[in-house]
């Protein structure tokens, strides 16, 4: 049995996983990220988790094949220098030879979005696909681009970013710099934005009897539970922001008509309440509504384990 380690760097928590060949996940371990701080001593938790981890598994890091790293930000997975993470603060950090300095085995770095996606490639909703698309609708929307069972990340590896493609021109702001992306509309937080300002024109809606049940609060299930319970305004905004989602998604697909296009993210716990309008609208508008042979539209499936397994055979993937 061979085994490897994926870990998922992420702003607020570093996880380490050790992972069989079957993809399944043996042990875990994880430790605050504490950001902001130098590199070298995040390095060295990432370090120290991953061992740990193994530990957990009763293993020694002879029994480990590789490590493999998601992290945000522009990973050069030739380099092993993380180029640019503005989440993070690093810029040109040499994170593969940090890691290396602590763990003597090879260890491979990408974008944590495209190790999601080869995660969900590999052993979750797009397995069996030769090219697949996987888009995380989370506080912004993060996607990965595998074609023909690799990693794209463009020539500069900051390929993939979809969540930063204009759908509606001269729209809302995007944390970007552009306005009107598919970040803005299609992302918790873009739903979010929405329901309030639909809370600010219809007092009389139930969204803001839920949001004051939860400490008035509004979150990315707010609009759907209103809408549930009968609400015609929250009913508009759930319409509003698939109508929307579903403009992303068929660009995506008249672009790449991947074999599987998979969404993931909390919105996503919505189940068919939220995939069936979806799919309509994608099946209606897309250029190649009359092929015998469509991309198929479907939810993740490894939720935060996505990250963890698919860095974990990046070896495989880049």
């Amino acid at each position: 049995m061979k085994f490897y380690v994926g870990i998922d760097l992420g702003g607020t928590n570093i996880v380490a996983g050790v992972v069989d060949e079957n993809y399944n996940i043996v042990a875990k371990s994880s430790v605050k990220t504490n950001c902001p701080r130098p590199a070298k001593e995040i390095a060295a938790d990432m370090a120290f988790v991953a061992l740990e981890a193994i530990t957990l598994a009763k293993l020694s890091v002879s029994d480990i094949e590789w490590i493999g790293v998601g992290t945000p930000g522009i990973a050069n997975s030739e380099t092993g220098i993380i180029e640019y993470s503005n989440n993070l603060g690093f810029e040109n950090t040499p994170m593969v030879k940090y890691i290396q300095e602590y763990i003597n085995l090879p260890v491979f770095i990408e974008n944590d979005a495209n190790a999601a996606a080869y995660g969900e490639f590999v052993a979750g909703a797009a397995k069996g696909a030769k090219n697949a698309i996987c888009i995380t609708l989370g506080t912004g929307v993060g996607s990965g681009i595998i074609i023909d069972g690799k990693i794209y990340s463009g020539s500069n590896f900051a390929g993939g970013e979809i969540g930063h493609t204009v759908i509606v021109a001269g729209g809302a702001q995007c944390s970007c710099g552009r306005k009107g992306c598919f970040e803005a509309y299609s992302s918790a937080t873009g739903l979010i934005r929405m329901s309030k300002e639909a809370m600010i024109e219809h007092p009389e809606t139930k969204m803001i009897e839920i949001a004051e049940q939860r400490d008035g609060k509004v979150n990315a299930r707010t609009a759907f539970d209103a809408m549930k319970a009968g609400d015609a305004v929250a009913k508009e905004v759930v319409d509003t922001y698939i109508k929307y989602m579903s403009c992303g998604i068929t660009n995506t697909i008249n672009i790449f008509q991947p074999d599987v296009i998979c969404i993931g993210g909390g919105v996503c716990n919505e189940g068919d309440v939220l995939l069936l309008p979806l799919k309509a609208l994608v099946q209606k508008e897309v250029y190649s509504k009359n092929s015998p042979k469509n991309s198929e539209l479907v939810i993740a499936k490894l939720g935060n384990d996505a990250g963890i397994i698919g860095a974990a055979f990046l070896g495989n993937a880049i």
